[in-house]
């Protein structure tokens, strides 16, 4: 679930989606507006075209202005088989989009003084030493929380020796302690960046020791509860193990949509959701609306804030950032493609897909900036 570059460029138009549903919004907000019919039909065309060209049977859309909802839309099929109509209000997995939620939680439980950003995670005394054997390498026990937060821990890259995506029979439990005992860091920690599903699957686990919680529990009474989503939820493995409202997943041309433990994936990569659900959470850790925050404008802004052995990729803590300053994060997995986007001029956005298909991820990225640059009044 590599992280993509943020980028801007216009694409042309398509088709009327086949499925419409009236957006949230009060035209008479002259700062939120809702979209003219006519900015409407630009936005559609634009998610047509996407959902065309990259063979996307469904696709949902959500976008808030000044922490209001003002638009969102479903296009397509969220069952190709049953020839269901893909609504806003569908269950998308959104892979590791994930990780925004799981940063939140650290920094929520940081602010709270039961985690600090520097805590040893595998030295002794440190939140995972259970997991190491009785010897665990120099390099492994200088592994900070604030290492695994932005991928500077020295080790497990998402490239194709990913630990999360070996041996699907196997339990998480098994899998980390697996991996501490037989693919130690590559690197000294902090030195190098380095994109990690791993990582944020050991955070999952240091949240669960602080927090004394399943680490779903704590994200979804402690996380979402407060932004008004109940729906979200972790994802299943199979067709069968859909939640109710759950979209089906197809991948072009050959993946595996159900060929993985997406359940194991948790905290990088395991929750479901629909758009609306993800831009409630995003409005309540944007810095745009403190009453409502749920961290502090100072956790808000050292989680937003990027670390030297990034450069080039600038990831904060679950968050890549540029300079305007936006911050995103994409999804992607086998019948998945996703994004989040906060920007500086106080929109947020989601889009979730239940197909991917090469370059759909740098795609949903630019059809959602064309959607919203189609109403001027957005100021995207």
């Amino acid at each position: 679930m590599p992280h993509a570059t943020r980028r801007k460029f216009l694409i042309g138009a398509g088709a009327v989606p086949l499925c419409m549903v009236a957006n949230w919004g009060d035209a008479a907000d002259a700062e939120a507006p809702s979209p003219t019919d006519s900015e409407r039909l630009a936005m559609m065309s634009f998610a047509e075209q996407f959902r065309e060209k990259f063979r996307i049977p469904g696709l949902s859309v959500a976008i808030s202005k000044h922490g209001r909802i003002v638009y969102r839309e479903a296009f397509g099929l969220a069952d190709v088989e049953a020839g269901e109509p893909a609504t806003p209000s569908h269950l998308f997995r959104i892979a590791s989009v994930t990780k925004p939620m799981t940063s939140t939680a650290i920094y929520m439980l940081i602010e709270q003084g039961k985690v600090k950003l520097d805590d040893k995670v595998f030295a002794p005394g440190g939140w995972l030493r259970s997991y190491c054997g009785d010897n665990p390498s120099a390099w492994l026990q200088a592994i900070t929380v604030h290492h695994l937060l932005t991928h500077t821990s020295g080790g497990w890259p998402n490239d194709a020796t990913d630990p999360m995506f070996r041996d699907p029979s196997i339990s998480q439990h098994v899998l980390i302690s697996w991996v501490l005992a037989n693919r130690p860091p590559a690197n000294a920690p902090g030195t190098q960046w380095a994109y990690s599903n791993f990582g944020y699957c050991l955070l999952g686990r240091v949240i669960e020791r602080a927090s004394a919680m399943p680490y779903a529990q704590f994200v979804t009474q402690r996380v979402l509860g407060p932004c008004g989503v109940t729906d979200m939820r972790i994802a299943g493995n199979t067709r069968a193990d859909r939640a109710n409202g759950e979209v089906a997943y197809y991948d072009v041309p050959d993946g595996l949509p159900y060929g993985m433990n997406v359940a194991r994936m948790d905290s990088h990569g395991g929750w479901i959701a629909s758009a609306t659900d993800l831009v409630k959470f995003v409005m309540h850790v944007d810095g745009n609306n403190e009453a409502e925050s749920l961290l502090t404008p100072r956790s808000i802004q050292t989680m937003t804030s990027t670390v030297t052995a990034s450069a080039g990729s600038r990831y904060a803590s679950g968050w890549e950032v540029n300079s305007v300053p936006n911050w995103w994060h994409m999804g992607s997995l086998p019948g998945t493609t996703a994004i989040v986007v906060r920007t500086a001029s106080g929109l947020c956005w989601a889009a979730l897909a239940n197909a991917r298909s090469p370059g759909s991820d740098r795609a949903i990225d630019r059809m959602m900036w064309n959607l919203a640059k189609a109403v001027p009044a957005w100021q995207a």
